[in-house]
């Protein structure tokens, strides 16, 4: 995108790409030489994507896009420090998205081991252990909606890393209210490829549920 799009634009342009993917119909774009030489001298992603770490959430692909199109965050369960938001403010400050994207996932090993660790005291050794206990208040407030669903923990987790990210972060945050940012959460499917809306912030046109 040579301009910069509205927060709608850059959401529907994502989506698309996503349903291209979804069909077996990929175009591929910017993924060429020339894109290659294009963008040298300057990125202008028209989205900033914060997932989760999984091998098997490659943004570009899933999302059909290429070279320069997509800043891209992860860490194991989208959990967000100190780094992981000023890379996001870096997105938007300087780079000029108009759209974040939490990206959390069905089969998350994360949220499996937050609830393991609720359930029945288990819990990770090292770091891991850091990750864990970043996760478990998604699993707590499931739990206590009477949520049960394994679905239910994945969409808590993408809503509480999107609530966090607008609580602790003034840029983003300043940015939503001026029409400038929309900060979506997104939750993908493993087995057809879908990524459905959870949560959104700056796109009140678009029903929460809807599917990519």
């Amino acid at each position: 995108m040579a301009h910069t799009p509205t927060p709608r634009a850059a959401f529907d342009t994502l989506l698309d790409g996503n349903q291209r993917f979804v069909a077996g119909s990929p175009e591929h774009p910017n993924q060429d030489a020339a894109r290659r030489a294009e963008v040298v001298l300057a990125q202008k992603p028209f989205a900033v994507l914060f997932g989760c770490s999984d091998s098997r959430l490659a943004a570009e692909i899933i999302f059909d896009r290429g070279l320069g199109d997509l800043f891209v965050v992860r860490t194991a369960g989208h959990v967000a420090g100190p780094e992981v938001l000023g890379s996001i403010e870096y997105g938007i400050s300087v780079l000029g998205a108009p759209l974040v994207v939490v990206l959390g996932h069905e089969g998350c090993g994360a949220v499996a081991a937050a609830r393991s660790s609720v359930e029945d005291g288990t819990s990770g050794s090292g770091y891991v252990r850091d990750v864990i206990e970043r996760v478990t208040p998604s699993v707590l407030a499931a739990r206590a909606a009477g949520r049960t669903e394994d679905a239910d923990f994945i969409a808590e987790q993408v809503r509480h890393t999107v609530d966090l990210l607008l609580e602790r972060s003034r840029v983003l945050a300043e940015a939503v209210e001026a029409g400038r940012l929309a900060v979506v959460g997104l939750s993908y499917r493993l087995a057809d490829g879908t990524a459905r809306l959870i949560t959104a912030r700056g796109l009140d046109e678009v029903p929460a549920g809807s599917a990519g």
